[in-house]
């Protein structure tokens, strides 16, 4: 039973009535209208009641390559996750549009955005000492990580030197990428993820699965199941308002008591020796400002050069995520509180090593939005986790294999290669190329199945030679004309799996242009 089974006087006491509220002004504008961006004109999907149970994601094994293909095919196996998923991240996609559309200029922020991030990347070295010195002028303690290890370290080296033995923590996918979490959990530090879909994952035992909503692949079924079992909410109650005040309810505390606090960067600017964090929720906040330590975990790729350059990207990063102007909370944490202490640690992780990589380096302008991943038909099809990685969908394809060739030598063939991710990108971007690029550096690197590899050869000899060409579209052709069903729809029909073969054509073009077109002429 969910709450709008009841009637008002049960409804009392399970929904706050601050969240009951039907004219919430968060949700209207001055004039009095419901707002149409972001979550203020959502629609909740409206599955069956029936159940069903999560597939999770993709199988780890060391370093051997991930399987998403198999891991996608569990997940399509799951008709109400893949549907929910799927209208879930259009609906995002389709916000964009109408956020981005609806200011003449988007087009030219796009270009200065990229432009500025050319910029600083060409000169990151000194933009980097310049934001060390500004924010060491600040009263910050600066630390340099060379890679995810090394970024914890410090970090415990931070909290074992203040006796901290609580951690809360704000979103971070840097944070991820460094296996943080459990890395402290290990080293018995107890840590709280504030974010409300962090915290859902984190409850169960899983990684976010979106860069901006982390437990997107979920129904509120599954966070209704995950709640009752870890926070002892009511199995039965999957109703948004109570699930999420529910989490509040139970976070608060753990923030109001931690020992520490870390949160995640959006931008850090150069000029002021400032970390800028994007929130809905206000958790960044209550991470930063709450607790007496405060920690902030930055990949160098974020800094910008000055505070000018700052509404450049804020304008772009809202309307590209999550189709909205702006986030609720922009936050700017530049030094420590009186009778606090700020800890800011820079880490590389890979990232100079990409930066001299001459076809990859640009997707280190990536700011985090999640707009590639909202369009890439494959991603949201197949959800966020069967790539088995911290960056999924498109942006994951060009990032992932700079961390690990073998592991993610797969990746890069899940795409479609339609362009949408590289239309969409505010900081432009070229995803779609780089993936291409990756397959053909993974192929000259064997570092692809034998099987496909074979493929991929002879498929090279047939389309270089136009004559071959023909001829095998045409026996393609004949043949899907008269074998039987079982002789096309087959496990090496990779192509046949969850999709209808299309219907043979009676001519191809080029026979249809030599008989229209080319009369007379040789072809």
């Amino acid at each position: 039973m969910s709450a709008e089974d009841l009637n008002p006087r049960e409804r009392e006491g399970v929904i706050h009535p601050e969240v009951r509220a039907p004219d919430d002004e968060s949700e209207r504008g001055q004039d009095g209208r419901r707002l149409h961006h972001a979550e203020g004109a959502s629609k909740p999907i409206r599955a069956p009641r029936t159940r069903e149970p999560q597939p999770r994601g993709a199988k780890i094994r060391g370093d051997r390559p991930i399987d998403q293909a198999e891991a996608a095919e569990r997940f399509l196996a799951a008709p109400l996750h893949q549907a929910a998923h799927d209208e879930r991240l259009w609906d995002l996609r389709k916000k964009r549009d109408t956020a981005a559309f609806g200011i003449p200029e988007w087009e030219e922020l796009r270009e200065l955005a990229s432009q500025i991030k050319t910029h600083t990347l060409a000169n990151l070295d000194r933009y980097l000492e310049e934001f060390e010195a500004n924010a060491k002028a600040n009263g910050v303690h600066v630390h340099w990580a060379v890679d995810g290890a090394d970024h914890n370290r410090i970090v415990l080296g931070i909290l074992r030197a203040h006796g901290a033995k609580t951690l809360v923590k704000s979103k971070s996918m840097l944070t991820e990428e460094c296996g943080f979490r459990h890395f402290i959990e290990a080293e018995g530090i107890a840590i709280v993820e504030t974010d409300l879909g962090e915290r859902i994952q984190q409850l169960d035992n899983e990684e976010p699965s979106h860069v901006v909503v982390p437990a997107a692949h979920k129904t509120r079924f599954d966070v209704a199941e995950v709640f009752a079992r870890t926070l002892g909410t009511d199995p039965d109650n999957d109703d948004a308002h109570y699930l999420a005040e529910s989490q509040r309810e139970t976070t608060r505390p753990h923030i109001l008591q931690a020992d520490a606090g870390l949160t995640g960067c959006n931008f850090a600017v150069a000029e002021t020796g400032t970390v800028v964090t994007c929130t809905n929720e206000g958790n960044a906040d209550l991470s930063g400002n709450v607790p007496p330590l405060q920690i902030h975990s930055i990949g160098i790729e974020k800094i910008i050069p000055r505070v000018e350059h700052l509404g450049v990207f804020l304008r772009l990063l809202a309307r590209s995520a999550l189709g909205s102007p702006i986030t609720q909370y922009t936050s700017h944490f530049r030094g420590p509180r009186k009778g606090t202490e700020m800890h800011m640690v820079l880490v590389d992780n890979g990232r100079s090593a990409r930066l001299g990589m001459e076809e990859f380096w640009t997707s280190l302008k990536c700011i985090r939005c999640g707009a590639c991943m909202n369009t890439c038909p494959v991603y949201r099809r197949s959800g966020g986790l069967s790539y088995g990685a911290t960056y999924s969908g498109p942006i994951g394809l060009i990032i992932d294999p700079t961390f690990n060739k073998r592991k993610y030598s797969t990746l890069p063939f899940s795409s479609t290669m339609n362009g949408s991710c590289t239309n969409v990108c505010p900081v432009k971007i070229n995803i779609h190329e780089q993936i291409f690029a990756w397959r053909k550096v993974l192929a000259e690197e064997h570092q692809i199945p034998a099987l496909k590899q074979g493929m991929m050869k002879a498929a090279g000899a047939v389309l270089s030679r136009p004559a071959a060409y023909r001829a095998a579209i045409g026996a393609a052709d004949s043949a899907l004309k008269v074998l039987p069903r079982f002789a096309v729809y087959n496990p090496l029909n990779t192509w046949g799996r969850k999709r209808e073969m299309p219907e043979a054509p009676r001519q191809s073009f080029h026979a249809w242009y030599k008989a229209n077109r080319m009369k007379g002429d040789k072809a």
